[in-house]
């Protein structure tokens, strides 16, 4: 054991002392080359991996984002339900705001002059019968459109199905009908500009056939079964730059599966009504409408300048390059 003022000593000596490391010059131009070699690729990465491209030296954030969109325009069609007839945006937008999406119509089948009375149902597994024995009176199917009578009725020459009470006719399952469709940022900029990956990137003005065809589709194919389209809009801004050089990037991407053979409803269609009286009594036009539905997602991040990043990096950099000068020596050491 040692005394109690020589272990104070001791302590004291140690607490106040001072190394440093020991400096070994090795005179070979083949590890010489190597070192400076590695450290200039250390160097490299940290000035231009970490700092130019990964911009190391920012403190970043990612976009919260709310977008308003506004459709305009005027379609013709000529039907055979409806004849000559003009839409305008308040008949194809349905509903006429959503949040951060829209729905444009493009296709439709009408059954018009509904009432609430009894009629045949159309024949599924469910409601062709023979006789009555067949229908069950209060029966109703969610696959079915009405609530059964009881009474087995003709619904053509040569079929049978059940009664219902419900919105009659029936509406038909038949397919869509198949159409012919014919073929920097101010306000004045906006008044004129159509968005154009080459001459227009910037401009926030689309039309839907445009949209189809930057995302690969056809619109006069996709119009007839509608679907859903994603339009992804890109913010990645640099704030140390001048506030114009932060501008959106528009890419288009088709959502929904378009496979009838691994989809069961392939499309989109959506389902209203149009109510009105006939004589006192409540009728409607019963519309299937098949459109697009275009779903709006923003992504992005925006960085600034931002001391700690800056001074982390640099530390990790400098760690780096210390960590590849030890290993030379040790290498050296053991060679």
């Amino acid at each position: 054991m040692c005394c109690g003022g020589r272990c104070c000593v001791s302590m004291t000596q140690c607490f106040f002392d001072y190394s440093t490391s020991k400096v070994l010059v090795i005179r070979s131009k083949s590890v010489g080359t190597l070192n400076r070699f590695c450290q200039a690729v250390v160097l490299a990465y940290i000035i231009g991996y970490v700092c130019v491209l990964k911009k190391g030296y920012q403190d970043t954030d990612t976009v919260i984002s709310s977008v308003t969109t506004k459709v305009k325009g005027i379609a013709l069609t000529n039907t055979s339900d409806l004849g000559l007839r003009i839409w305008d945006v308040a008949d194809y937008v349905i509903p006429p705001q959503e949040e951060n999406s829209f729905f444009v119509l493009t296709n439709l089948n009408i059954t018009p002059n509904q009432t609430q009375t009894r009629c045949a149902e159309n024949p599924g597994p469910g409601s062709t019968c023979t006789s009555g024995r067949d229908c069950k009176r209060g029966f109703h199917d969610s696959r079915q459109n009405g609530v059964q009578t009881g009474r087995c009725i003709q619904f053509s020459v040569t079929e049978k199905t059940c009664e219902v009470l419900a919105w009659c006719p029936l509406e038909k399952g038949n397919d869509p009908p198949e159409r012919n469709i014919l073929p920097h940022v101010n306000s004045s900029y906006l008044s004129q500009c159509v968005f154009n990956r080459t001459t227009d990137p910037d401009c926030p003005i689309f039309r839907l056939g445009d949209i189809a065809s930057e995302a690969g589709e056809d619109f006069q194919t996709m119009a007839v079964h509608g679907g859903v389209m994603g339009v992804q809009i890109l913010w990645d801004c640099n704030l140390d730059m001048p506030e114009s050089w932060c501008m959106p990037t528009y890419t288009f991407r088709r959502l929904d599966n378009k496979d009838p053979d691994n989809n069961v409803a392939p499309g989109y269609n959506i389902r209203f009504a149009k109510y009105y009286k006939n004589g006192g009594k409540e009728s409607r036009n019963l519309v299937k409408g098949y459109g697009i539905r275009f779903e709006i997602m923003v992504f992005g991040k925006a960085g600034k300048f931002n001391i700690v990043p800056t001074l982390l990096n640099i530390g990790a950099g400098l760690a780096l390059l210390g960590l590849v000068c030890r290993a030379f020596w040790i290498l050296k050491l053991y060679d």
